[in-house]
């Protein structure tokens, strides 16, 4: 009989590692606490819009046809892509915004307007980061970094200095760019990854390349179309999904995972257990001590990366002005970034991004209405109540309505707020971190908390805790990274160790 795999979690790893291992030939059964797939990537429908809950950026589109490709699929298949254009507008203040053009002449001549001979740099900047990319892709984020020894091959030695792990992308950058402006464009990317940029590796300009050169996507009917077509591609593989099925604990005597049981009183065999929900908690709460992979103290000194507080917002007109992307760099990045980073607290003057997907696909929204998803990052681990929701909404709408010219709040028809405490409740998230863990120097490949369990024979992790990290085509290489762990251990005349 096939091996039974329990997958805790239906995120994008946790569907992406059920995918692979169904394909291995694996018995895989999925088990989920809430009602919809996709994690922090679900969606809810409300007075007849349609709001994806957490990503809304599509990026490194190599990656999703990467996975569909290994089952003989396309991701036509399953979802209609759309490449925006322009991809993006960076908003400087009233009247004086960026928009960013997919066509790279276009861009190149855009540069040109803010800093005259800065297409040269660009070009420059994006060959180094296209490189970085291409090592990046194909010799790091495919190992499961057990140890440092899967990294001393000569080309990633001697690639180290050209990836610039050793400079900050700040430095990086200024060497490159004097326009304060064009500085902001480059450098806003890395404020998801957990660090400032006078701290972040320049290694991560990859994710420039990401954006500017394989350009930034938008599957028509929303993100969570690609859970949609990962459930279908899943099913068809034979993985089961059992849904509102919180796991309560794991069972593990003499250091092998015998069964998941959850809340709701169901108990389920296992051979192997992925946990792909939030691994702090996977970790400390559903395990007993003696086999936990960290102590309390190691996760406290973790660098998180941020949380946000968000808002889906059903307006009853639609609005003049707004692309699909929308950033506001109106106010202080580096004193924001600080606030995040440095000095965790509720930021003063704090940069904002706004989604208006209903832009590009009016299936979201009702005719002649708009659908808005607001996101400010903050630090993880703040203490978030009604009352902060309130004020930062009409602080960041105050604005919104001010640099684009126009009133929206009136017009209103439904809001929803989601912060820490929702990520805390919904996703068992450590610090109600949005993001996972930051990708910092000191916590990338074999400094991340390990894909295998030290304790517990059959027992793995994936997701934005563990390696790569943090993000949509991170999460689906983990789900594939663990998978192709798990099948080396465990696959085809593999026998399950007693």
């Amino acid at each position: 009989m096939s091996k039974k795999v329990i997958v805790i979690g239906s995120g994008f790893s946790g569907l992406s590692a059920a995918c692979n291992l169904a394909a291995e030939g694996f018995d895989v059964t999925v088990l989920e606490k809430n009602a919809v797939p996709g994690g922090r990537a679900r969606k809810f429908e409300a007075e007849g819009f349609v709001f994806d809950m957490g990503p809304s950026w599509y990026w490194m589109p190599d990656v999703f046809e990467q996975f569909f490709a290994r089952f003989g699929k396309k991701v036509s298949d399953y979802y209609d892509l759309k490449r925006l254009n322009p991809s993006y507008v960076v908003w400087f203040g009233p009247g004086d915004r960026m928009d960013l053009p997919a066509n790279m002449e276009a861009l190149e001549q855009l540069f040109e307007q803010y800093e005259p001979g800065s297409a040269v740099q660009l070009r420059k900047f994006l060959r180094e980061a296209a490189y970085k990319y291409e090592v990046g892709m194909n010799e790091f984020v495919y190992k499961p970094s057990d140890s440092i020894r899967e990294f001393a091959d000569w080309r990633i030695l001697t690639s180290m200095f050209r990836l610039q792990m050793f400079t900050s992308m700040s430095k990086h950058v200024r060497s490159l760019f004097k326009n304060e402006k064009l500085i902001k464009l480059l450098e806003f990317p890395v404020l998801f990854l957990g660090a400032t940029p006078q701290k972040t590796p320049a290694l991560y300009s990859l994710m420039n390349y990401a954006d500017m050169a394989l350009g930034t996507w938008y599957p028509m009917g929303g993100m969570f179309r690609i859970v949609e077509g990962m459930v279908a591609l899943a099913r068809e593989l034979g993985v089961r999904f059992e849904m509102e099925q919180e796991v309560s604990s794991i069972y593990v005597p003499n250091g092998r995972a015998k069964s998941v049981t959850t809340r709701q009183g169901r108990e389920f065999q296992a051979d192997v257990v992925v946990g792909s929900g939030d691994y702090h908690h996977i970790d400390t709460q559903l395990l007993d001590g003696p086999v936990r992979n960290y102590s309390e103290e190691y996760w406290q000194s973790r660098t998180m990366a941020p949380s946000c507080l968000l808002y889906y917002l059903g307006v009853g007109k639609r609005l003049e002005r707004l692309q699909h992307h929308n950033l506001f760099f109106d106010e202080d990045f580096g004193r924001h970034a600080i606030e995040i980073y440095e000095h965790p607290k509720w930021p003063e003057k704090p940069l904002f991004y706004v989604c208006a997907p209903s832009v590009t696909d009016p299936s979201v929204a009702p005719a002649r209405c708009e659908n808005l998803f607001l996101l400010i990052p903050v630090a993880p681990g703040l203490e978030d109540s009604s009352e902060v929701r309130e004020r930062y909404y009409h602080m960041t709408m105050e604005r919104l309505e001010r640099l684009t010219g126009q009133t929206i709040r009136e017009h209103v028809i439904y809001k929803r707020s989601y912060a820490h405490t929702d990520f805390v409740a919904d996703y068992n998230a450590f610090k109600g971190n949005a993001y996972g863990l930051a990708n910092t120097l000191m916590q990338t490949a074999f400094l991340k908390p390990k894909m295998r369990s030290k304790h517990v024979y059959n027992m793995f992790f994936t997701g934005q805790l563990t390696v790569p990290g943090p993000g949509v085509p991170p999460s689906l290489i983990s789900g594939q990274v663990v998978a192709k762990e798990v099948a080396r251990q465990f696959g085809a005349g593999q026998t399950i160790k007693t």
